[in-house]
């Protein structure tokens, strides 16, 4: 049985979802003003270093679109949250850390406040514990996306790779 929710709660369920599934098929399909995957896929290979990129793209877009609608839709929560966090997350591992918390720098601010409203989503649904792993595996899918399948794929981000700044990351 689905729990009851709250007007407001649906709200955030339908206005977040419905944003990221958006932003998904900015990446998967190239709609609403996006550059659909071959685009999004060079600018991950040429500027994160996640390759293969075309496929990092799908992945992203699919985990955002798919993670998006099931929010949305109050449909597997903690698998949407889950999606949805990897995609944060790896954002934030990317683009963001470095550059400090607060947004006016370029810093993981959104990013942080997406993470909680999935978490807290998630726990009003199905509890702690699923919140909790939601978020646990998002962190999981997250270095699996970009460590190990990076890797294996030859780009320069995997978990064996020299840290960023090392001379060994630059040969």
């Amino acid at each position: 049985m689905m729990p009851s929710m709250s007007i407001g709660t649906t709200v955030l369920r339908v206005v977040v979802g419905g944003m990221f599934a958006g932003h998904g098929a900015q990446k998967l399909f190239g709609w609403f003003g996006g550059h659909g995957p071959e685009g999004t896929g060079q600018f991950f290979e040429s500027s994160l270093g996640l390759a293969p990129g075309l496929r990092q793209a799908k992945t992203a877009g699919a985990a955002e679109f798919g993670g998006g609608l099931m929010l949305a839709t109050s449909l597997g929560t903690p698998l949407a949250a889950a999606a949805l966090s990897s995609t944060m997350i790896t954002a934030i591992r990317k683009v963001h850390l470095d550059k400090g918390p607060w947004v006016s720098e370029g810093g993981y601010e959104y990013n942080a406040v997406i993470l909680a409203l999935l978490f807290a989503l998630t726990d009003e649904d199905s509890g702690l514990g699923w919140a909790v792993a939601q978020l646990a595996a998002g962190a999981a899918g997250s270095w699996l996306a970009t460590g190990a399948l990076n890797e294996a794929a030859g780009g320069e981000n995997g978990p064996g790779a020299a840290p960023p700044g090392d001379p060994a990351s630059t040969a």
